[in-house]
């Protein structure tokens, strides 16, 4: 795999991130239709929650989005001090899609084997499609869902409890409230 390459080749220590264990029923019940009828919840359990138990013991959260990804994005700054007192450090900000192909061809950085494929944005299977050449990368992530972020860069991630964010979600989440 990819990632295997990757780790293997720079040294790299890779961590996987899995759901809280205590969904797993709520998971079990919902996994094929909530990525299409709630993709905030889906995120919010796969995505954001994992990161933030990995990141809880952090001083510093090192990411690689761009401002002219998303108007979310845009509005980032380099460096953003949450309110638990993690620093978020956006390195590559200020630096644009030609920018990343001209250093990734400079340091002969390997293309992911996805990109050939058609996908620009890499994200969940379910949610993650191949598009044209000529499509905003970002436009094959959660295609024709309203949705243009996980919740990673977002007041999402600011979210510990998950009983905050049921009004984002539109599944019945009653499961959530055990």
């Amino acid at each position: 795999m990819f990632r295997e390459r990757l780790s293997s080749h720079w040294h790299l220590n890779v961590l996987d991130l899995y759901r809280d264990t205590r969904w797993d029923e709520f998971a079990r019940q919902h996994i094929r239709s909530l990525p299409a009828e709630d993709p905030n919840l889906c995120c919010y359990l796969h995505k954001v929650q994992p990161m933030q138990k990995a990141l809880k013991d952090m001083k510093a959260w090192i990411t690689g989005i761009r401002r002219d990804q998303t108007a979310v994005r845009a509005q980032a700054k380099i460096l953003e001090l949450q309110s638990d007192g993690l620093l978020k450090i956006n390195p590559l900000l200020n630096w644009t899609k030609e920018d990343i192909q001209r250093y990734s061809q400079e340091h002969r950085l390997p293309a992911h084997p996805l990109f050939q494929r058609g996908y620009r944005s890499i994200g969940c299977s379910p949610c993650t499609i191949a598009i044209g050449l000529n499509d905003d990368e970002r436009a094959g992530r959660w295609s024709g869902r309203g949705k243009a972020e996980c919740g990673l860069h977002t007041e999402m991630f600011r979210q510990k409890d998950i009983l905050e964010m049921k009004p984002n979600f539109q599944s019945d989440s009653s499961l959530l409230d055990k």
